[in-house]
């Protein structure tokens, strides 16, 4: 038996990459097509679960990118202020992307910065009264969409693919063949 399809879903339950995974059996029966059947959904999931909460953050006058560095700040609770050092690490993005949000942020009256001469990297990066507010808003109605999406899995399912999911993610880091 062939690695390819693995065994039958409940009636009614075959989605789209189901049928993709049978249609590369047929074209090349030897190729091994699991990874699709996670990795291949994690990506729609992904895709489709995105746009919803794009929208929530707009309407909060954020991008993704201005909300993870807000909710960073929030999580790391009072005074909510963190070096922009430990911004960029923590959001695992460049030095140059992050001061780009940190002036948009700035801008917006929902960070502040403390002002002296010198290197911009080592001033404290902290939340205004607005910016705890639209965070903890925005991540309120972040967090209540995605419990939402996950209404078609029991709390014990939740836990269990919380679990698997964690566990992939430590394999997927562990034999990344680039980077």
């Amino acid at each position: 038996m062939s690695r390819q399809i693995e065994p039958a879903s409940p009636a009614g339950s075959q989605d789209g990459i189901d049928e993709r995974r049978a249609q590369w059996a047929a074209e090349l029966p030897e190729i091994d097509t699991r990874g699709m059947a996670i990795l291949g959904r994690a990506r729609w999931i992904t895709l489709t679960a995105r746009p919803p909460i794009e929208a929530i953050f707009k309407a909060h006058g954020l991008d993704s990118g201005e909300a993870d560095v807000l909710f960073s700040l929030l999580r790391s609770g009072p005074p909510y202020r963190l070096r922009p050092t430990e911004l960029f690490r923590s959001l695992m993005i460049s030095s140059g992307g992050l001061t780009d949000r940190l002036n948009r942020l700035t801008k917006a009256g929902l960070i502040r910065r403390a002002s002296a001469e010198g290197d911009g990297r080592s001033l404290p990066v902290e939340l205004t009264e607005e910016g705890i507010a639209r965070a903890r808003e925005a991540f309120r109605e972040d967090m209540a969409i995605e419990a939402a999406m996950l209404d078609g899995l029991t709390e014990d399912e939740q836990v269990r693919l919380a679990d698997l999911l964690r566990k992939l993610a430590s394999t997927v880091t562990a034999t990344r063949p680039f980077g």
